[in-house]
């Protein structure tokens, strides 16, 4: 009788420790929530420069196609179209050199050799495919702006501005995912 009984307390008090374990755990999930929830609304608050991409590629519309092509890394890569005093001129992302290639609807293209010859014909310089009023945001706007831009827009870059124009970096989806991952850890 006495072994049933210090059974049962056993498996009260197991089931106690449980309880307690599990209310821990829902507090620290709360917690984390809370403190994920604070640090989201203080994302929306960082300036710009201080997430924005600094190191860019930069071109002049007179540079030839070829060097754009060679000169993006990544298929996430842009580039920024800016006159010699770092002013913007234009933008391009890779979606727009998909753009510029896509055949004509009327034709299928076959074989390497018709694509090449299609793709001489076209404008041969990065001033005939740069889009030449890109939206930008200013060097010293938030990300909670520059979030609504790129939603607003659809947008995944965004060329970095300050009052004259000038360019100061190239802010990205990618950048501020980094950050919130940063942030949420």
């Amino acid at each position: 009788m006495e072994q049933v009984k210090t059974f049962e307390n056993n498996k009260a008090t197991k089931a106690k420790k449980v309880k307690i374990i599990h209310s821990k755990r829902r507090m620290i999930q709360l917690q984390r929530k809370e403190e994920l929830s604070h640090n989201i609304r203080y994302i929306s608050k960082v300036p710009v420069r201080l997430v924005m991409d600094r190191e860019f590629l930069t071109l002049h519309p007179e540079d030839p196609l070829s060097k754009l092509v060679q000169s993006l890394r990544d298929e996430e890569s842009s580039a920024v179209i800016v006159d010699n005093e770092g002013k913007l001129l234009g933008f391009v992302t890779m979606k727009d050199i998909l753009r510029f290639f896509e055949p004509p609807k009327r034709y299928s293209i076959v074989g390497v050799g018709l694509l090449k010859k299609y793709s001489i014909n076209r404008a041969s310089r990065v001033g005939d495919i740069m889009v030449r009023r890109p939206v930008t945001i200013h060097v010293n706007d938030n990300l909670g702006r520059a979030i609504g831009i790129m939603l607003e827009t659809g947008k995944h870059h965004l060329p970095v501005v300050d009052d004259e124009n000038r360019v100061h970096g190239v802010l990205e989806v990618k950048d501020i995912i980094r950050l919130i991952r940063i942030v949420s850890s």
